[in-house]
């Protein structure tokens, strides 16, 4: 747990037979872990939170004495600075961060720290530990979502009627607009950002007192005073439902992340292909692109590009969490070790975007002498096919007409799009502040459940 490991729980001696092969303890340590230590280590304090909430669970039904739980208690706060100082991490050969935990307590206190698994397995508590770490993650993500958002929208304010080209097919459709384009994006990450608070309502259920799946003989715990010191809402009742879930409930999360890691990936899109040299929609600043090394006059939108390219990385990890569980029977299996890694790099990745992506928007400048250079009257045929409709044309009467119209199409093209379009939220009459409300009702629920106790740091 620092420069010295420790051994698992369930260390066994390596067989004679097998040791005259050459197969290590290590070997199977390593495979068994895979890159556990990594995923542990950071699951430290929410492990550390959990722990001290079942420790109090344990002095309630006389497993502990007052003076043992505060001695745990403190011991734990004590492991947890360490581990904030960076004194602390999961080895390979301590296998997970419950090792190092309970080793920590019995090395601190003796016969004290070996009560601490009393009423619980490591299956509950890597679940509880993890669903605490998705808690907290979740809402950050949300919030760079917002801030995202909020970016968006600036763009928009600062754009007012600057045309921009509609495209369907890659070919050249209808007039939109610089703010149009941004609103629309900001408009689905508010409903990216619900989708984060739905899931994170899924995982807020506490499966302590589960322990191994099929409960705890002889122990009355009181898993709902656990649960709400911990800031989950409910618990698992039903100790097989626990297991069951295992991957099941990151899911939610992780099918989150996708749809926000998707909606940045057309965003990102669109802006690789306004900054190629074909467009010139965008300018980016240097800092934000790189070099060619062999092409001295390239600067590529590397930036961007990775962005797009995040939402697979993401896409992957979500099927590690729909395919491993599928076909299991019930109960634990080893085989579920994978969806926490699954999960943990997902939820990291998505930090990662939403973070740069965040930064990168509001330095997008948008050439407004350009975007008005490619305004054309093919763009303006559809306005003039509905306008005729409206002279009491029957539509399709009206397309074929408009159809080789030209000089109607160049009149069109000189009309305000304000007077084109009556309904909001269209080209000429966007609504920022709609799109802030929709995002503030969105972190005010998020924030609203924070207050309420739902799912706290650790």
């Amino acid at each position: 747990m620092t420069k010295e490991s420790t051994s698992p729980l369930w260390q066994k001696n390596l067989s004679p037979d097998l040791a005259d092969a050459g197969f290590s303890t290590d070997d199977l340590h390593k495979f068994l872990a895979g890159e556990d230590a990594v995923w542990d280590t950071m699951l430290i304090p929410y492990d550390i939170k959990a722990s001290i909430a079942h420790a109090r669970g344990l002095l309630s039904v006389g497993i502990l004495s007052d003076v043992e739980f505060e001695n745990i208690q403190k011991t734990l706060l004590d492991l947890k600075s360490r581990w904030l100082a960076g004194e602390i991490r999961v080895s390979e050969t301590d296998e997970d961060s419950h090792t190092v935990i309970e080793n920590f307590l019995v090395e601190m206190l003796g016969e004290t720290g070996k009560k601490i698994h009393a009423g619980r397995s490591r299956n509950d508590q890597v679940l509880a530990a993890l669903r605490l770490y998705l808690a907290e993650r979740l809402v950050i993500i949300a919030q760079q979502v917002h801030s995202l958002i909020e970016g968006l929208c600036t763009i928009a304010e600062k754009s007012p009627g600057v045309f921009l080209p509609g495209y369907t097919h890659f070919q050249r459709a209808m007039p939109s607009t610089v703010a149009l384009w941004a609103l629309g994006f900001a408009e689905l990450l508010c409903d990216d950002i619900n989708a984060i608070i739905d899931a994170r309502h899924q995982l807020n259920t506490s499966p302590l007192g589960s322990a191994a799946g099929y409960g705890a003989p002889y122990f009355d715990l009181p898993r709902e005073s656990i649960a709400a010191e911990l800031g989950f809402e409910r618990i698992q009742l039903h100790a097989t439902a626990v297991q069951i879930s295992r991957g099941k409930l990151e899911l939610h999360a992780v099918h989150a992340l996708v749809q926000v890691s998707m909606t940045i990936n057309r965003m990102a899109s669109d802006l690789v292909l306004f900054n190629s040299r074909e467009f010139s929609f965008i300018h980016l600043p240097e800092a934000l692109t790189t070099g060619s090394s062999i092409m001295p006059q390239k600067k590529n939108p590397d930036v961007l590009e990775i962005a797009r390219a995040t939402v697979h990385r993401i896409v992957a990890e979500m099927h590690v969490l729909l395919s491993v569980p599928a076909n299991l029977p019930s109960g634990y299996h080893r085989d579920l070790q994978l969806t926490k890694e699954a999960t943990m790099r997902a939820v990291e990745k998505t930090i990662e975007l939403t973070r740069i992506i965040a930064h990168v928007i509001p330095l997008v400048i948008f050439d407004t002498e350009k975007l008005e250079q490619s305004k054309s009257d093919e763009l303006f045929a559809t306005a003039v096919a509905y306008k005729k409709v409206t002279e009491g044309a029957a539509f399709r009467d009206a397309y074929r007409d408009t159809a080789g119209d030209t000089d109607a199409w160049s009149l069109q093209a000189e009309q305000p799009l304000e007077k084109m379009y009556q309904m909001s939220g269209q080209p000429g009459t966007e609504d920022v502040p709609y799109v802030r409300k929709l995002a503030g009702d969105a972190l005010s629920r998020l924030e609203s459940e924070l207050i309420a106790g739902t799912g706290t740091a650790p």
